[in-house]
């Protein structure tokens, strides 16, 4: 079933493409982390996302969640590293399968720990098959992941339909936190073409020409959170939303 904040992004994105701020509560606690979704909020970005850092404890976490949804109207999301990163204090969890690990853990079988918490903390699972791209950075490192190469079209096609066909009602390509540059453009096209559910888009995007690059390619969710890590919501972030407006309202 889908649940309430699902529902708000699908109308959101029946207007056009989206974006979700990134914020880590590792680096930036609870106080910092409202002061970042509150300027964010105001710079038009759609959600917040709470994540980042392996290790993140669940009182950080609820910290961070609790200021943040004092601060915003937006929805507050769970960026997941673990079943150590849920908190009643947000409102979803992108229940992610990481589908390019060699490491059922990610695939699946901390999912099945995790799933009668995320029930019992009242938190909406948003099902997303997450894919790590070439770089991959540190995500790739940790997640144990077979990276999906940057010309390799095909096999991120083959993960993202069967991402669809499984049921996961989101896919996610991940360069990685940091990563010199995003996701191809031809990548996110040939991706976008045989899907049928949002295309969400992040790591190493820095600026408003890469994002317009990937929104004309077919990204409808872009995530950005490194940039506001090294400059708050500055210039490049303000670049970035700037694309989104234009792609949402021309």
């Amino acid at each position: 079933m889908v649940g309430a904040v699902e529902q708000h992004l699908q109308s959101l994105l029946a207007g056009g493409p989206i974006h979700f701020t990134l914020i880590d509560p590792e680096k930036s606690p609870g106080p910092r982390a409202a002061a970042i979704a509150r300027a964010a909020a105001e710079a038009g970005s759609h959600a917040i996302l709470l994540g980042g850092s392996t290790g993140i404890s669940p009182e950080g976490m609820g910290e961070a969640a609790r200021q943040v949804r004092a601060a915003v109207p937006l929805p507050t999301i769970i960026f997941p590293e673990g079943p150590g990163s849920l908190t009643a204090e947000a409102q979803a969890v992108l229940f992610m399968s990481m589908l390019n690990s060699r490491n059922l853990g990610l695939v699946i079988r901390t999912h099945a720990r995790a799933a009668p918490v995320v029930r019992r903390l009242g938190l909406e699972p948003i099902p997303m098959g997450y894919l790590v791209v070439a770089p991959g950075m540190r995500v790739g490192e940790v997640g144990e992941a077979d990276l999906v190469g940057r010309e390799e079209f095909e096999q991120a096609q083959g993960y993202a339909l069967a991402a669809e066909m499984l049921g996961m009602r989101f896919v996610y390509l991940e360069a990685g936190s940091g990563a010199p540059s995003p996701v191809p453009l031809p990548m996110v096209r040939a991706v976008r073409s045989v899907l049928s559910i949002p295309l969400v888009v992040g790591g190493g995007i820095r600026s408003g020409a890469e994002a317009a690059g990937l929104l004309a390619a077919g990204a409808q969710v872009l995530v950005t959170g490194t940039i506001t890590e090294a400059e708050g919501i500055g210039p490049a972030f303000q670049s970035i939303l700037k694309e989104v407006r234009h792609a949402r309202h021309g």
